[in-house]
Formats: C-alpha cells, sequence, structure tokens
C-alpha cells in the first residue's frame, strides 16, 4: 500500500479558549459527516520529504469515509463498514481487508470511529505551538501502525494532523475547503471492484 492510510476532522465547535480535548469530543458529539481537501506530507526520521500527495475525502461516522487521492497517482480507499477497499488506478489492482483490522490505533479509529475515544486512545492536551493548539493522542493498543497522532486546532477547525510511526516517520496532514455535517450519498462509501481489477484479500 502506497499510501498510509489516514483520516482526519473538519469544523469543530467549542468556546473560544477550550482544549484540543474538548475540542475533539465535540467534534466526536457534533460532526457525522465531513468532506474536505487535503495534502499528505511523509518525511522520514532525518526529516528528509519521501511522499507527497493531495485529494479530496470524505466520511460518515461511524467506520464509513472515502479518500479519493489524484497527485501525484490516482487512488481510491474505501471504508464501507465493514471492509476496506483499496484501488489503484495505476495497476488496476484491488486491495481488501476487514476494516477493524486496519484502522484500529489509526486516526480513521480515532476520528469517525464510535463515541468510545478513551477506550482506544490516551488523550492529552499538548499546549500551542505555530499559532495552533494540539492535541495528542495515544494508542493503547500498541500493535499499530502509529506511536501517537497529534491535531492542530486554528479556533474551532482541526486544520492539521501529524503521526508518528514506529520507524521514525512523520506524515503531515493539512486539510482545506472543509465542510461539516453535509449531506453525503451512501452510494459514495461503497465500492465494486472495477471489472477485469486483479483483486487481492478477502
Amino acid at each position: 500500500m502506497r499510501v498510509l492510510i489516514l483520516l482526519a476532522a473538519f469544523a469543530l465547535s467549542g468556546t473560544a479558549h477550550a482544549g484540543g480535548i474538548e475540542r475533539l469530543k465535540a467534534f466526536i458529539a457534533g460532526a457525522k459527516t465531513a468532506e474536505a481537501d487535503f495534502s499528505q506530507t511523509v518525511s522520514d526520521k532525518s526529516g528528509r520529504v519521501t511522499q507527497q500527495a493531495s485529494g479530496k475525502m470524505a466520511f460518515a461516522r461511524p467506520g464509513k469515509f472515502r479518500w479519493d487521492y489524484t497527485q501525484p497517482y490516482e487512488q481510491v480507499i474505501v471504508g464501507d463498514g465493514v471492509k476496506l477497499w483499496l484501488y489503484d488506478l495505476d495497476l488496476d489492482q484491488v486491495t481488501v481487508k476487514p476494516l477493524g483490522e486496519v484502522v484500529a490505533g489509526t486516526p480513521a479509529a480515532l476520528l469517525a470511529g464510535d463515541d468510545a475515544i478513551e477506550k482506544y486512545f490516551s488523550l492529552k492536551n499538548a499546549g500551542e505551538r505555530g499559532g495552533l493548539e494540539w492535541l495528542e493522542a495515544i494508542p493503547k493498543n500498541r500493535d499499530t501502525t502509529f506511536e501517537r497522532i497529534r491535531m492542530g486546532f486554528k479556533g474551532d477547525v482541526l486544520v492539521q494532523m501529524e503521526m508518528f510511526d514506529y520507524f521514525g516517520q512523520r506524515t503531515i496532514l493539512k486539510l482545506s475547503r472543509f465542510s461539516r455535517n453535509p449531506d453525503i450519498a451512501a452510494s459514495r462509501f461503497m465500492f465494486t471492484p472495477p471489472k477485469g481489477a486483479d483483486l487481492i484479500g478477502d
């Protein structure tokens, strides 16, 4: 899988001086669907940029999401609530896996999962940096891709996420043109493998 599977949050309600934890809980309580454009940058442990990508995403809580990568190559990632589908257009290849195995301990579970957020993550406010107010989430299950996840808020909006994995890589996800609670057709979170595509997995 050439691109890390990520999810992000969008416009969040809350008081002007609420901490990151309060903002996240407000999101979980109030944002049932969302859409946004995103840009993604991955750096290795020495800080060298190894991957850049961009596209559009959407989700519907709990457990349904879609990422359409448009640059530098086309890729579609769909979570239909039961399975995760990854379609690589260049390879004409579809990979399918049980959703729970893939998203546990990731931003997908953190932001598009159920309401029992602190069952799976240890949360703490992480102060201010770069004009943003930060929250840090550490997965309680260590058998995950990410060691820790940071979310940066500006006002009542989550505009940036940082994901750190156990190999020293850092993934920065920036959001723009987000929309909170838009009407999204259920069909957007369904995926049917294209005729003739190679299918890998269950």
